[in-house]
């Protein structure tokens, strides 16, 4: 049997979701020291700048759910049984008056009944029930007070009974008792264990016109009856003590007859104990001036609990979340297809995370960045330093890589200025894959700026990169900790993709100085690491020099304070602060060692403290050294147009646009 429904989907025609913002905005949030998991939910939770995220979604959950609330009160059936009993009243006054044939001591009994009727309604049309009236429109408006609360206690458990039964007969109203006394039978039956499947269809042929939701078994069933019979008692918990008295008390009048209450009462009671779980216990507070009736306020009241479904699916506070949990249809109900269509670019964003070979599992369990992820990143924000390069040089989309050097091996996309030779297989192949996709025929191949690619140069002078991170508690405590990452990675991309020759090792130094990789320095969590062993630090790249003997030696030091830390000949760490004399002259020592194999030194100094500067410059000067002062933001650029200066045999003190000469024979590199 084929089913249909509404199309729920966004542009169906629409590509893809693009994860590569979601990608660079984990990393940022993973170097910051999130874990993989909750940086990509927090992504999840801001969405794109292009794409809502959960917590505005969640935001407008709570918006509606409090424009419900401030927008109605429950007084919408009440209010209309006392306009419905004025005009019964009202009318029947007047038929007392204007009668002239009526004796007049019976006239005088009936308008004392009349002016002696309780001021509480509900007691008011209860002592009215055995009245005679006179009057065929109070007659009729009394009548219509029984049938609007038939029908308002019918609504509370059937949606949609209210609209349905509005003029119906005394069958009508028979059918639908049958159909309680049916219904209850057949739950009684099914809390004792004793209902079969054909029971629940004998019981739908029977009476299915009732349930518009088609059902397809007795637990389907079950779960709307019970849903919707538990707002209803909610709403009655939500009314004040007299407001709820008054009802009751009206009750017994529906369709002029106890027996409708008796049978829903034994309706709640057989759903409450087949669904203990829903909440019948809970409450609300109106505060509008909107009445609703007994159908709508129960329909307002499964709203409520619907957006408290959706806030928590929302949230994904909960052990196992995922958002595939949210339900998409409850959200299109309640706030509109394009919120549907938000969260199932999400759901979509989140799979496609999953999928992606991005994020993988550890042996521990936790969610990490794969390789390929890291790479990903680091092209991000290797595009993102060549702007900076390419802004400060007054160039734009300048590339001339190694243009004098030898083929890479690799390609790339032309872009106007380039000077490289054509890759023509590869031109040729992406105009041949161009033009199958367009389903072009025809002898010959026609080329298109975009199918060119050129053949990428770079000169294979080898050189041995040091890069020296401070990872003191000052780093992090003034906010250096990530733009200190997104250099490392920078440079390590660069120099893994298109610098292969190189051999670049990462060191880290607070207390201690130690080699890493790339993925556990962007992991690395900010620490309270008493000192800034410099000599620690040097002492590592140094070896890293020696062991490249053929290659010239580049040192770049990433700091914000002066050493307060060394090694002792034994091992152990002596610190110091302020720095002592011995600190000094044992950090100078190894720094002129490095001098001494050749190598090319920038320092970056980070902050404004003079005594740092005095220090630092005092440094580069021992080594004809350099010194860069860049702006957190610029940290990345600088270091890598140092290297990129830097990596060659050749010295220079020229600077370009700011930076050490970001040519240094290497050639300009843009991306």
């Amino acid at each position: 049997m084929s089913r249909y429904k509404k199309y729920a989907g966004g542009d169906p025609l629409a590509p893809p979701v693009d994860i590569a913002e979601a990608l660079d905005a984990i990393g940022e949030d993973v170097m910051s020291g999130y874990s993989p998991e909750r940086a990509m939910r927090e992504f999840l939770r801001r969405g794109g700048q292009n794409q809502r995220g959960l917590d505005d979604l969640a935001r407008q959950v709570a918006e509606r759910r409090r424009e419900l609330l401030q927008r109605h009160n429950l007084d919408g059936t009440l209010e209309q049984v006392r306009e419905l009993l004025d005009r019964a009243v009202l009318e029947e006054r007047k038929q007392l008056a204007r009668d002239v044939t009526m004796d007049d001591g019976d006239r005088a009994f009936r308008e004392m009944q009349i002016d002696n009727l309780s001021p509480n309604t509900a007691a008011a049309v209860s002592e009215l029930s055995s009245y005679d009236w006179t009057s065929r429109e109070a007659r009729e408006a009394y009548e219509e007070i029984k049938d609007l609360l038939g029908r308002e206690l019918l609504d509370q458990r059937f949606a949609g009974m209210k609209q349905a039964l509005e003029g119906a007969t005394d069958e009508d109203r028979e059918a639908i008792a049958e159909m309680l006394r049916d219904l209850n039978a057949l739950l009684e039956k099914h809390n004792r264990g004793e209902d079969t499947d054909a029971d629940f269809d004998q019981f739908m042929a029977k009476h299915g016109q009732y349930f518009p939701e088609n059902p397809q078994n007795i637990d389907e069933l079950l779960d709307t009856l019970a849903q919707r019979s538990a707002a209803a008692q909610r709403m009655l918990n939500s009314m004040s003590p007299e407001q709820r008295r008054e009802l009751m008390e009206l009750s017994a009048q529906a369709f002029g007859s106890p027996a409708l209450m008796e049978q829903m009462a034994q309706l709640d009671a057989n759903l409450q104990a087949a669904r203990p779980g829903e909440d019948w216990y809970g409450s609300e507070e109106f505060g509008g001036g909107e009445g609703l009736g007994l159908g709508d306020g129960t329909g307002v009241l499964q709203d409520i609990a619907e957006l408290d479904q959706l806030s928590e699916q929302l949230q994904q506070s909960y052990a196992g979340s995922r958002l595939d949990d949210i339900d998409l249809d409850a959200l299109s109900r309640q706030l509109g297809d394009q919120a549907a269509v938000d969260a199932r670019t999400l759901q979509e964003l989140e799979q496609a995370l999953r999928d992606s070979g991005q994020l993988e599992r550890g042996s521990d369990g936790d969610l990490r960045l794969t390789p390929k992820a890291m790479r990903q990143l680091g092209k991000s924000l290797l595009r993102d330093v060549a702007q900076r390069l390419s802004g400060r040089q007054g160039e734009r989309d300048l590339q001339r890589a190694g243009a004098a050097g030898e083929l890479s091996g690799s390609s790339r996309p032309w872009a106007f200025g380039d000077t490289e030779p054509w890759d023509v297989p590869r031109t040729i192949t992406n105009a041949v894959i161009r033009e199958a996709g367009e389903g072009r025929r025809g002898p010959g191949v026609r080329l298109t700026v975009d199918d060119i690619e050129v053949q990428e140069t770079e000169a294979r002078t080898q050189a041995a990169v040091a890069l020296l991170v401070d990872t003191s508690f000052s780093m992090a405590m003034d906010g250096r900790w990530v733009p200190m990452k997104r250099t490392a990675l920078a440079l390590h991309t660069l120099i893994k993709s298109r610098f292969r020759n190189d051999d670049l090792q990462l060191i880290s130094f607070g207390r201690y100085a130690q080699t890493m990789e790339i993925e556990k320095l962007t992991a690395l969590d900010a620490i309270w690491d008493k000192g800034t062993n410099l000599h620690h630090a040097l002492l590592l790249a140094n070896r890293h020099f020696r062991k490249h003997p053929a290659a010239q030696p580049v040192l770049l030091i990433v700091t914000d304070g002066e050493p307060t830390a060394h090694l002792e000949p034994g091992g152990d760490v002596w610190f110091s602060y302020p720095p002592h004399p011995v600190t000094i002259a044992r950090s100078v020592e190894e720094l002129e060692n490095s001098r001494r194999l050749g190598a090319q030194t920038t320092f970056f100094r980070l902050g404004e403290d003079p005594g740092l500067a005095r220090f630092i410059d005092s440094m580069a000067r021992r080594v004809a050294g350099r010194v860069v002062a860049p702006e957190l933001d610029d940290l990345g650029a600088a270091v890598v147009g140092s290297y990129l200066g830097d990596r060659t045999a050749r010295r220079t003190s020229n600077t370009y646009g700011g930076y050490p000469d970001a040519f240094g024979g290497r050639g300009w590199w843009a991306g």
